[in-house]
């Protein structure tokens, strides 16, 4: 080898070395550079990434409940129809099902099935878009809880983490309570315990296998494998999961054949019954009001009402009956009409029927409780009584003659309050005069005992709207709410004691604690004998006055007729000693009601229908006579004692330190023979 070729050799060795280095150089520098930017790229999809501590402490969205006085579910309010249940709770064969379907390998893999992803993604390349996702039950839990349903692969390389980071942390148990709680499953229930009873009608503590694979078969596609839907799509997909759990060895090939042959008995799907309708929107708006949208929608609380639902559709049914019957004798419009009910406990105040509207679809509006109407001349009660504490009595007697007042705001510029039957009586009692329902003598009481007086009594006793102050107030001209009303009238049949309306007996969470405990609340307003003066005279009312279309209820009743000018409003205001309820009939528009439809025709029928069913079976009950109550027997036209105890006069009632100065001798001490 010559020198010159032993040169050049010489020198090539070093630059392959260098050329190895650079090589490898280039390859450290990307493995680092791939490294670093794996590293960084892995933080950068871990940053957002929420913390899975309080998977722990799984408090999801859950519904809250509404039930009645006997705790029968009445409503639920809910952003997603969902019901928890423990996985404990769960049968074995129902966990096997949704195992067998969605992820076979559930109990064997760390939160990612390798063999599953490599296929989707084959699948994938294959299509040239995501077709397949070979998610397990952990990773749909990651995409449930924490991650959008978009189909990227970024969402995807997150979801993989998230997975792997809860299989460590959870038991398999754990995350499966998870899953069967959190998964959609169709017609608006989410989870297995809301799904098993919106399918079955029952708890899924009561699954049995052929409803468990049904069940199973619907989180790949609700709504494609609904029963309802596509029955036979549900059938096909119920055999798939039967199928794929005698594979799995969770059951038998007999057990498989049965499920298969077992007739599925699906719950019917049909709108609920909101009987309660207008209840329901009451507690929502309070509830909501007081603790907020998401405590009241997330946060799975339990509210106690007062309302009986039995009593509150045989409101609803007497409502619909009696508008039906005023638009039938007029032929108005089917539906036109507009009503509402509201019935409360006398001695506590709990509401036990509320309907506010004949429809609440059609106008979630409450009559009940929301409209301002004229209560016409079932305000006089509380004329009455104010009267009766200023030294008044049922025997008192007024002329019932016209009479004239200044009123500029007349054509005239004069008010000439008239009767119903435009007639004058002359001298009545006071008694009369209530149970007649005449507007000139209630006027006159008026006057005598003062405007002020009277608003201040009727606000006393639970009138809380503004109260007109002029003579027009003897006729129900101001606009109240029939709870208003309702609670007035409960003064006199409460024995003069005040009642706080309630609703809600109480609200406690998805712990038990306890938010709210409503006692009931009562306060001594007015004397108990003036209470009870009023009351016997409104019993007459029923009996022979014009409220005598409710007499047929066949136990003690005091109520009131109301109607305003031209027959706009009509209303029955009537209780017994334990049960009071109030009954408007009208059109929203404020036009008549028909030349005839007063009080006692349109609105008392309502009350009867009602009362009739929601007493049945009750004691019958007289109204207790307060100490200081005498009975004396007296002439009914003119109120004089019916001297020697001759034929003929009622018995009327007197405070003891009040009795007629005519005949004292004549006054009754055993009250029980009033009442045999």
């Amino acid at each position: 080898m010559t020198k010159r070729r032993q040169k050049t050799q010489q020198s090539g060795r070093p630059k392959q070395l260098s050329g190895i280095l650079k090589v490898l150089f280039v390859l450290f520098f990307l493995s680092l550079l791939i490294t670093v930017g794996g590293t960084v790229v892995y933080y950068l999809l871990i940053m957002d990434l929420p913390g899975i501590d309080a998977l722990k402490d799984y408090r999801p969205s859950i519904a809250s409940r509404v039930l009645d006085e006997n705790d029968e579910l009445i409503d639920e309010f809910f952003l997603e129809d969902r019901k928890l249940i423990r996985i404990t709770e769960v049968p074995q064969i129902a966990r096997h099902a949704f195992v067998a379907a969605e992820d076979s390998r559930f109990y064997q893999h760390k939160g990612l099935d390798l063999m599953s992803i490599f296929r989707a993604m084959f699948k994938n390349v294959e299509a040239g878009k995501i077709v397949q996702g070979g998610s397990t039950i952990t990773q749909q839990v990651a995409k449930l809880m924490y991650l959008t349903p978009e189909r990227k692969y970024i969402r995807k390389f997150k979801e993989a983490i998230l997975s792997y980071r809860i299989d460590r942390y959870l038991t398999k148990d754990e995350i499966l309570h998870l899953y069967l709680n959190q998964i959609y499953l169709g017609h608006g229930t989410y989870g297995i315990e809301s799904a098993s009873i919106g399918y079955f009608g029952k708890s899924a503590r009561e699954l049995t296998l052929p409803e468990a694979a049904l069940l199973a078969g619907l989180p790949k596609a609700p709504t494609t494998y609904s029963p309802y839907l596509f029955f036979d799509r549900a059938k096909q997909r119920q055999v798939y999961v039967l199928t794929r759990m005698m594979e799995e060895g969770f059951i038998t090939k007999e057990q498989m054949q049965a499920a298969v042959a077992d007739p599925l008995k699906l719950r019917p799907i049909k709108p609920k019954d909101k009987v309660a309708a207008y209840f329901v929107e009451h507690v929502r708006r309070y509830v909501q009001e007081k603790y907020g949208a998401d405590v009241l929608y997330k946060e799975g609380l339990t509210i106690y009402t007062t309302l009986n639902l039995e009593m509150q559709k045989e409101a609803r049914d007497a409502l619909v009956r009696g508008l039906a019957e005023v638009e039938e004798r007029n032929e108005f419009d089917k539906d036109s009409l507009q009503g509402a009910l509201y019935s409360m406990d006398v001695r506590t105040g709990a509401i036990r029927a509320m309907v506010g509207g004949r429809d609440f679809n059609a106008s979630e509006f409450n009559r009940a409780t929301q409209a301002r109407r004229q209560p016409g001349s079932a305000f006089k009660p509380l004329i009455y009584t104010a009267s009766f504490d200023k030294g008044m009595n049922p025997a008192t007697r007024i002329v019932d003659s016209p009479i004239v007042f200044d009123d500029p705001s007349q054509e005239d510029g004069l008010w000439k309050p008239k009767n119903f039957d435009e007639k004058f009586l002359g001298p009545v009692t006071m008694r009369t005069a209530l149970v007649q329902s005449r507007n000139v003598v209630t006027v006159k009481i008026l006057q005598d005992i003062g405007i002020d007086y009277a608003a201040s009594y009727a606000k006393n006793m639970g009138i809380e709207s503004p109260l007109a102050r002029n003579l027009s107030l003897a006729l129900g001209a101001s606009g109240v709410t029939m709870q208003e009303l309702v609670r007035a009238y409960g003064v006199l049949a409460n024995q003069g004691k005040k009642v706080t309306p309630y609703f809600i007996r109480k609200i406690v969470d998805r712990t038990g604690n306890v938010f709210e405990e409503t006692r009931p609340q009562s306060e001594q307003v007015i004397d108990p004998r003036i209470a009870f003066m009023t009351t016997y005279v409104m019993q007459d009312v029923v009996e022979s006055g014009t409220g005598r279309r409710v007499k047929g209820l066949g136990r003690p009743v005091a109520g009131k007729t109301g109607t305003t000018n031209d027959i706009r409003d009509a209303w029955f205001i009537g209780f017994t000693p334990s049960l009071i309820t109030g009954v408007w009939i009208g059109f929203d528009q404020e036009k008549s009601l028909g030349k005839n439809e007063v009080g006692g025709r349109a609105a008392a029928p309502v009350w009867l229908y009602y009362m009739e069913k929601a007493l049945r079976g009750r004691p019958v009950e007289a109204f207790p006579v307060p100490e200081g109550i005498v009975f004396v027997k007296v002439d009914h036209k003119t109120g004089f004692p019916v001297q020697g105890g001759g034929p003929g006069g009622i018995y009327e009632c007197f405070l003891e330190n009040a009795l007629p100065s005519e005949s004292p001798e004549d006054a009754i001490e055993d009250k029980e023979e009033l009442f045999r």
